[in-house]
Parts: structure tokens; sequence; C-alpha cells
């Protein structure tokens, strides 16, 4: 289940759409077999997953910048930009042995 509030709302909704809203956030959840009701330990077992399935991890590196200004220009999503640069450098044996 999501949890939005109305600040997270573009502000381009319909009075129909808000009132859509306000009657589902008014329901009561119901719970059974096939959708019971998640406790800690449940929620506990979901990871965070990029897109490809992947558990991201958080590194430091130090740049040069040439490469530092180079990636920003590709601006928002600069950090992803790396990763996928290094997976697929990673994949290239040769290019692994030249960078040694």
């Amino acid at each position: 289940m999501a949890k939005v509030s109305y600040k997270d709302l573009k502000p381009e909704l319909t009075s129909d759409e808000l009132q859509e809203i306000e009657n589902a956030a008014a329901r009561t959840i119901l719970y059974d077999e096939e959708s019971p009701e998640m406790t800690e330990e449940m929620l506990k077992q979901f990871k965070r997953m990029n897109q490809k399935g992947r558990v991201k991890q958080t590194a430091s590196i130090r740049l040069s910048e040439k490469a530092q200004k180079f990636s920003k220009s590709y601006g928002k999503g600069y950090t992803s930009f790396f990763s996928r640069l290094i997976d697929a450098a990673l994949d290239d044996a040769a290019l692994v042995k030249k960078c040694l």
C-alpha cells in the first residue's frame, strides 16, 4: 500500500479525481488468506532494488576533474551513469587488464 498526501498530488487533478481519492482513503482495508496484513517480520524480508533487480551499494570514489565534469554533463542521474559504465567495463576483461 502506498501512502500519498495531498501535497504529493499534482494540481491538475479534477474535483472528481479528488473525491475518488477521498472515498478510497475512507474505505476499510480488508485482509484475507491471499493478501494478509504484513507483519514487521514480513516487511524486514523486503530489499530495496533498482530497476534491474540489483541491490545498490553506496561507495565513495575519487574522480579526475575530467571524469566528474563529463558525468555531470549528463545531468540528474549521473551517479547511475557511472554505475552502468563501471558494470559494462567490468564485463570487458581486456579493459579491466588495461586499467590495472
